[in-house]
């Protein structure tokens, strides 16, 4: 969604509170008094009172106060896909809040990313609402300038969980100051609050003698405050009586909608996500044509006949239709994970019930049911043959529709339930198998075991096949009797136990319907009630950029607002210097271009048009050469989660230093930098998720900065590295930052709110206005003097960098009829910089272009060894994704083992040999199918962090994907080994070395190839979404040509090539031939008798004498596909930046 539609909705979801009787009640007292109101107030109050508006004035308002006007129709945007800047998301997720109607504010941390500038402006505005409108709100902030601590009435100073300090903001310093402690002149008040709780810092402020200091603990100082005056006094409002407040100051609903305007609202917000997700869903449907036109001519009418042995086919053409239509719903899991953060966090908030979402949800997604069912029969129903009935026609594209909807219902339930990916496929397959199991197909009725009936009676499948097969098998058609004095269609009817009359298939519409209610039912209980769970020597190098322009294609909703141009222009010709051994620091208000600017010197964007020069050390840059020297600290901190603190780091410096530098010393560097940004103390915690688990924001942050430090770069470009950290956090980041830079490294930071004392650490500033300008670029100076001329002095006890935000805000532009770009391209210190970047831009004589004698630090044998080490730890610490596919390994074999049990010398007819074909054929396409399906949510987010160090340079495509593939394979074999132990002996095959092995070694060969497939598709597309479709795509495909459905000499000859591409025939070939390619005992097949070896041969194109040839074939696939991932991976990038 975009900025405006964000907030239009949490405007509509919020309400107007009390607004419509505060608006009636002054009308009633203006025209008591005879007052006129003034024409645009009245407007504005009158606007903001309407009840579940979908546009919202209140917004437009909101939008200019948070200084997100510039990027209302913007696209919010996420880790793959460019959107909103971090300050601009951080602006977004307040001003969600604010748009309401609420009276009480808790804002935690709501100046992360911003510049100090936007943050005072901000707090202004709350400062006002709290004093005219009475509201109450507590704001946590980590580095408040002083100008913004200025605007607070109270302070709340907390450590170690205990209340320090809690009473009127200017007392304070006296308080700290009858506790021994005195704020020295020029140091921020905010900053000696914190620092006087460390440990380190505390001494330098005792105001007695040194001898007579020592710590006092946050402890001690709660104690003090709480004896104290101030401390006594708080409690008095607590003890007092409270006064009796009319009802209106209490809130007496739930939420602030009636039902039906909070169903409305969902249900627009449900109709533009999928609006926007209409790829995903164009592609779905597609796809689902591709596969309909392919089964289309593999079962062509010209090819079928009304014979039992064509029955047969189409009783498999119907199967694989319902198949297929279940399949193609999977996607709905991965996007409704997708939403379940928003949802629960706008849950907590009450906007709306859980079941105003998860109706709209569920209803909205019945015409994309009805329309792929109806793309499905319309392409199939006529092509394959099926009784030309138009009565008959509707009645199975009815079934189809049902049983869509019935399995995308039961998909959001597994996804609401249990939330993750990894999860959520697990149980995905669980169902998926037991429908496979019990559906009436691969096993029939008859041949199951009694007091397993209710299995097939508790399958949506069933019902599905029942209703299709009794609207096709009881044509007219298909009633000639045979020599048995029974229809064909009652035959196979009887033979599949699917033989009820007529009326079963309303019964059978009436249970998929209730199937469908029932987990509507489900999924809104479950998003109601389950909760969101430096000794190394350094090439000094500059960096000149001159006349530097970016572009972008202009967003489609800014072409619609009526935006000019076609390109959107980010960065208008910059130009400037990077110096070794200067600290420059790069500020501007939130979306000015400082981190457009910071991605393009380092050349991690991958879209959009780039002009102007780039030079490093005075030669153009060359970006193979360039990453080897680069340390790149991004703003979204991006880490393996299954790492600790000091693997994470000791991976970095692994591949990134030269392999001149020994392992001691490279222990000894990663020790220095864990040290250094002060993560020694917690080096062996796991990294986690963000918001879940493990490391905090502010430990993330400082991980980041580690794993660049720890490849001794020769430039670091650091996308606000403070962000998140606390003062103190953000001094110790600078100051060794600062000693770094001393080192001959270039380094530039941007910033927000910097303190005085981190602001006057950098050297040089480079200063951007919106529209990617540039006003400033030059020293700082001693106590910032350098930046006074021409504007009013800083006040003493300001902080210069919030300062200089206020006096070139856009307000004080236009203010003075000025353009602070035109100025600073007209001024002298602008022709100093193009003077420093020309004579920057010529090589230092006898020096040479920056190269290596070779393109990574390190050889492929240790690139291999160091991804392998990474994968072997992620795995091992990965039992979510691990354990479930060894769990559904031993459950589908103990399910599949009594299904089956002892089934495979029983011998007496083809039936026999189809049960036992169709056990092969479950365990197979079981295994693999959850395999190659739950590998892709874990590999799609590993994907983004190979990106990143793909980027830094740290191995080649093809070292990371042969470990990823390497990985997999001590895994698969103990799934492997698991349902071979359990299967073989269960189903009973036959007892032999050459046997045994036989089946081991093709269900190892399968599984990794299916493995594989999930590798693959992952590198081949966008998202997890279309990765899913892709894998229903696969699955459909392998299951209709792999010989289970139709053998291989009945698949048309321009389709058979497909046959020997799906890894699946093979295996069924090899399972199949190698049990019963030699057994010569006679079976009934077809009304004829004939040994199995022969019927094999004849029916399947199975023969023993073939077997060397499949086993081949069989190992050949996994290596075709790991190549084939190598290569998408070094080909493919959808990372967009």
């Amino acid at each position: 969604m975009t900025v405006r539609e964000t907030l239009d909705f949490s405007s509509r979801c919020q309400g107007v509170g009390r607004r419509p009787k505060i608006l009636k009640e002054v009308s009633a007292r203006e025209s008591a008094a005879g007052i006129i109101p003034d024409a645009d107030i009245d407007i504005y109050m009158k606007a903001i009172s309407v009840e579940a508006s979908k546009r919202s004035l209140q917004t437009d308002y909101i939008l200019k106060i948070m200084g997100l006007e510039i990027c209302a129709d913007t696209m919010v945007g996420d880790a793959m896909i460019r959107g909103l800047s971090g300050g601009q998301k951080k602006r977004l997720t307040t001003a969600e809040m604010i748009v309401g109607p609420a009276r009480a504010y808790f804002m935690d941390e709501i100046s992360n990313g911003l510049d100090s500038s936007t943050t005072f402006q901000i707090i202004s505005c709350f400062q006002q609402l709290t004093n005219i409108s009475e509201y109450t709100m507590v704001i946590s902030l980590l580095q408040p300038t002083p100008e913004v601590f200025d605007l607070f009435d109270d302070l709340i100073l907390m450590a170690e969980g205990k209340i320090i300090y809690h009473g009127p903001r200017n007392e304070a310093l006296n308080f700290f100051e009858e506790c021994g402690f005195i704020c020295p002149e020029r140091k921020e008040v905010a900053d000696f609050l914190q620092e006087i709780l460390s440990c380190k810092d505390q001494q330098q402020y005792w105001s007695g003698p040194n001898e007579s200091y020592r710590y006092i603990s946050p402890h001690e100082l709660s104690s003090m405050f709480k004896e104290n005056h101030r401390g006594r006094k708080l409690e008095e409002p607590i003890v007092s009586p409270k006064s009796e407040l009319g009802k209106e100051a209490l809130a007496f609903n739930k939420y602030s909608l009636q039902k039906l305007e909070m169903f409305k609202a969902c249900g627009a917000r449900e109709a533009l996500l999928m609006k926007r997700s209409m790829f995903v869903y164009v592609f779905k449907t597609g796809q689902l044509a591709i596969i309909a036109l392919v089964t289309m001519s593999v079962f062509l009418r010209t090819r079928m006949t009304t014979d039992f042995t064509h029955a047969t086919y189409y009783m498999g053409a119907l199967f694989f239709s319902i198949l297929m239509i279940m399949l193609n719903g999977t996607p709905e899991i991965s996007m409704q994970i997708r939403r379940l953060p928003s949802f629960y966090k706008q849950k907590s908030y009450y906007f709306y019930s859980s079941w105003a979402y998860a109706i709209p949800a569920s209803v909205l997604k019945v015409p994309v049911s009805i329309l792929d069912s109806l793309v499905w029969i319309c392409i199939t129903y006529y092509g394959i043959g099926y009784t030309a009935s138009v009565s008959r026609f509707f009645c199975q594209f009815l079934m189809l529709c049902f049983v869509h909807q019935s399995v995308t219902s039961l998909y959001r339930f597994i996804a609401s339930y249990f939330q993750t990916p990894t999860a959520s496929f697990f149980y995905l397959f669980l169902a998926l198998t037991f429908f496979l199991m019990f559906g009436g197909f691969t096993l029939p009725k008859p041949s199951m075991p009694g007091w397993l009936n209710w299995g097939f009676w508790i399958s949506p499948m069933t019902y599905a096949e029942i209703g299709t097969v009794i609207n096709e098998f009881q044509a007219p058609r298909w009633q000639k009797e045979t020599i048995q004095n029974i229809t064909i269609g009652n035959r196979i009817l009887i033979n599949h136990g699917l033989y009820y009359s007529w009326h079963f298939y309303w019964i059978s519409i009436g249970a998929l319907f209730g199937s469908i209610i029932l987990f509507y039912i489900a999924f809104g209980l479950a998003l109601d009630y389950i909760t969101s769970k430096m000794t190394i020597p350094v090439m000094e190098l500059p960096i000149t950029f001159h006349n530097l322009n970016y572009y972008i294609d202009t967003p489609p909703e800014m072409l619609k607002q009526g935006y000019p141009t076609k390109r959107l222009q980010l960065l208008n010709n910059i130009t400037g210097a990077l110096r070794p051994g200067v600290l420059s620091a790069l500020m501007g208000v939130s979306g000015a271009g400082k981190t457009t600017l910071l991605d393009v010197l380092a050349g991690r964007k991958t879209g959009g048009y780039i002009e102007g020069d780039i030079r490093i050390g005075g030669y153009p840059k060359v970006q193979e050469t360039f990453v080897r020297i680069l340390g790149y600290c991004e703003q979204a901190d991006i880490h393996s989660p299954q790492l600790t603190v000091e693997e994470s780091v000791t991976y970095s410096a692994w591949l990134r230093l030269p392999s001149h530098v020994d392992k001691k010393t490279r222990s000894e560097f990663v020790a220095e930098v864990l040290e250094t940004v002060e993560l020694d103390q917690i080096k062996d915690v796991l990294v986690g998720t963000p918001q879940k688990n493990g490391l905090s924001m502010e430990q993330r942050k400082r991980l980041t900065i580690a794993v660049e430090l720890v490849s001794n770069p020769s430039v670091i470009l650091m996308d606000e590295p403070t962000t998140g950290l606390d003062t103190r956090s953000a001094a110790i980041v600078i100051r060794a930052v600062k000693n770094i830079c001393k080192t001959g490294r270039t380094v530039v930071c941007t910033i927000h709110q910097p303190s005085t004392k981190i602001f006057e650490a950098f050297d040089e500033l480079i200063l951007m206005k919106n529209g990617g300008k540039i006003i400033y670029n030059g020293p700082i100076g001693e106590r910032s003097s350098k930046k006074i001329s021409g504007v009013l002095k800083v006040k003493s006890n300001c902080n210069p960098a919030a300062w200089m935000m206020d006096v070139t805000s856009t307000s004080m532009e236009v203010q003075h009829n000025m353009d602070f770009a035109i100025l600073y391209d007209e001024s002298s210190q602008h022709r100093d910089i193009v003077e420093l970047v020309e004579k920057l831009s010529i090589p230092i004589p006898n020096s040479e272009i920056l190269s290596f004698s070779h393109r990574f630090p390190r050889n492929g044998w240790i690139q291999l060894k160091a991804c392998l080490w990474k994968q072997n730890l992620t795995y091992w610490r990965s039992p979510e994704y691990n354990l479930r596919r060894i769990m559904l390994t031993v459950i589908s074999a103990l399910v599949y083992g009594v299904l089956f049990w002892k089934r495979a010398k029983i011998l007496n007819d083809e039936q026999d040999l189809f049960n036992v074909f169709g056990a092969m054929y479950l365990g197979s396409t079981t295994i693999g199918s959850y395999n190659h399906q739950s590998i892709i949510p874990f590999s799609t987010t590993e994907r983004i962090v190979m990106y990143r160090e793909k980027f830094a340079g740290m191995y080649s495509s093809w070292s990371y994907s042969f470990a990823q593939a390497a990985i997999e394979i001590p895994y698969v074999f103990i799934q492997v080994v698991l349902y071979t132990l359990i299967i073989y002996p269960s189903i009973g095959y036959y007892w032999t070395t050459h046997k045994f092995i036989w089946f081991f070694y093709t269900t190892f060969c399968s599984s990794l190839s299916y493995i594989y497939v999930g590798l693959l598709l992952v590198s081949l597309t966008p998202n997890v979404q279309v990765a899913t479709i892709l894998a229903s795509f696969f699955n459909t495909m392998q299951t209709l040509f792999s010989g289970f459905i139709l053998p291989a000499p009945q698949i048309p000859k321009w389709w058979v090539w497909l046959y020997y591409l799906t890894p699946t025939s093979w295996t069924l070939d090899a399972l199949l031939t190698s049990q019963y390619g030699n057994i010569e005992k006679e079976v009934r097949a077809f009304g004829e008798t004939k040994s199995v070896s022969i019927f094999l041969n004849d029916y399947f194109g199975f023969h023993k004498d073939k077997l060397s040839l499949v086993a081949a074939v069989l190992i050949a696939f996994p290596f075709v596909l790991i190549i084939l991932f190598s290569f998408s991976i070094e080909k493919f990038n959808f990372q967009k930046r």
